[in-house]
């Protein structure tokens, strides 16, 4: 699957992450940006969790942008899991 729109979901709030998603042109592939309060104790566990949730997806083609404030694995799964359902159409966010 491809993303449709750009989608973000999470907070900048502590024990949070935001995940952006903008869509890339086919074949692109995949593009992922992390920035972390964390980052050199867990960037590879940030991205290998992020690319585990787009490979369960099948997603591809996109720009992901993580901004990261101490986030579980738990709520990485969650926040990139309804980033990509936004991007797709497949669920809105709240009002």
């Amino acid at each position: 699957m491809t993303p449709k729109f750009k989608a973000q979901a999470g907070t900048f709030e502590s024990s949070d992450i935001m995940i952006l998603i903008e869509p890339l042109e086919k074949d692109s592939g995949r593009k992922v940006d992390i920035s972390s309060t964390v980052i050199l104790q867990f960037e590879e566990d940030i991205k290998k969790t992020i690319n585990q949730v787009l490979d369960r997806l099948q997603v591809k083609d996109l720009h992901l942008i993580a901004k990261d404030k101490g986030a579980l694995t738990q709520t990485i799964e969650a926040r990139v899991e309804t980033a990509v359902k936004r991007s797709l159409g497949i669920q809105e966010g709240t009002m």
